[in-house]
C-alpha cells in the first residue's frame, strides 16, 4: 500500500464518520481509531513503507560582515517596565462578566494586586483573574470568547 492509497482510506473513513477501522494485507496492517487526542493512527508494517521525502529547509548562518535583511532585525526590544498578566489555567477567556456588562479593564485602566481583569471559564466554573501587580493596562492580547492555555499572555501592563 503506498501513501496515496493510505490517504484514500483515511478520506473514506472520514466521509463514513467511522470511529475505528482496521485493514490487513500481506506484510501490511493498518488500524485507525478516532477518539481522545492520545489515540490516533497506528500503523504496523512488516515490510518497509516508502514515503516521499522532502529536503530540509536551508539554514543560513550569519557570517561576520553579513548584514541582516531589512525588516528582519531580530526580536523587538523588551521594555523592563512592562509586565505580562498570564492565564493561570486552561479555559475560555472573557473580558466582562456578561455580554451586556462593561469590561473589567480596558486599555489605560489602572490595576493593582486586587483588580479583577477578566474571567477564565474552566469546566463550567467562572474563575476571576486578578492582576497581581500594579500599573496601567497597555494592551489586551486575547479577545473575549477565545480559548486560552495555561501561562498564555492575556494583558500587557506598564508598571508604575
Amino acid at each position: 500500500m503506498d501513501i496515496r492509497d493510505l490517504k484514500k482510506v483515511v478520506d473514506l473513513i472520514n466521509e463514513a464518520n467511522l470511529t475505528e477501522f482496521e485493514l490487513e494485507e500481506e506484510n501490511f496492517k493498518i488500524r485507525i481509531k478516532r477518539g481522545t487526542p492520545n489515540e490516533g493512527l497506528s500503523v504496523t508494517n512488516m515490510a518497509p513503507l516508502q514515503l516521499p521525502m522532502q529536503a530540509p529547509a536551508p539554514v543560513i548562518i550569519p557570517q561576520p560582515g553579513m548584514e541582516a535583511a531589512p525588516g528582519n532585525q531580530g526580536a523587538p526590544a523588551v521594555d523592563p517596565n512592562v509586565e505580562i498578566i498570564k492565564s493561570p489555567m486552561v479555559g475560555t477567556f472573557y473580558r466582562a462578566p456578561s455580554p451586556e456588562s462593561p469590561l473589567f479593564v480596558d486599555i489605560g485602566s489602572s490595576v493593582n494586586n486586587e483588580t479583577i481583569v477578566c474571567i477564565v471559564e474552566a469546566m463550567k466554573v467562572m474563575n476571576e483573574i486578578k492582576a497581581d501587580l500594579s500599573g496601567k493596562i497597555i494592551e489586551a492580547l486575547v479577545e473575549s470568547g477565545e480559548p486560552v492555555e495555561y501561562g498564555q499572555p492575556l494583558f500587557k501592563v506598564k508598571k508604575g
